[in-house]
């Protein structure tokens, strides 16, 4: 067993390994999270990581991000809310359709409501299943590429999501 004496009448003590061999770091087993075996190597070229939901926002919004594209990255990503002393969204309703402010990154909340302000975070599809029905959203009010979702672009969005999980 690695690490430990093997000889059948030794007492079982921890020993460190040998020098020149892989130490696995805190939290891995055998130098593989979660498992055991060789560690393994980073690859040579990284995966790319997926665009931020304000690089989608303005990719949406100049029309270079198509509306599926766009909803699985805004689904998948942190949204920034402003927040009272109750729980919940906190509501526009000085516009035609009562909307819900949200932001996506913390600089863009704060242009918004002020550098103390309350926040919470969630994911995209966290909003699309807690959105209460006949709301809307606006992300980045105060930004370059503001958007508003009215309440009818939410349920489809609601659809989308629904026909993506069950079909």
């Amino acid at each position: 067993m690695y690490g430990y004496e093997q000889n059948p009448g030794a007492q079982q003590q921890y020993a460190p390994p040998p020098q020149g061999q892989y130490a696995p770091q805190a939290g891995m087993q055998g130098g593989v999270p979660g498992g055991y075996g060789q560690p393994q190597q980073a690859p040579l070229y990284p995966e790319p990581s997926p665009p931020s939901l304000a690089d989608a926002v303005r990719a949406f919004t100049t029309g270079t991000l198509s509306a599926e594209d766009f909803q699985q990255i805004f689904a998948t990503s942190k949204v920034y809310c402003p927040r009272g002393d109750n729980p919940g969204f906190l509501a526009l309703h000085n516009t035609q359709q009562p909307v819900i402010p949200m932001f996506t990154s913390l600089k863009e909340l704060r242009r918004y409501a002020g550098k103390e302000s309350k926040y919470f975070v969630i994911t995209g599809a966290e909003v699309i299943d807690l959105l209460p029905t006949g709301y809307g959203f606006v992300l980045d009010m105060e930004g370059d590429h503001r958007i508003v979702f009215d309440a009818k672009a939410v349920e489809q969005m609601v659809d989308f999501a629904m026909r993506r999980m069950y079909g």
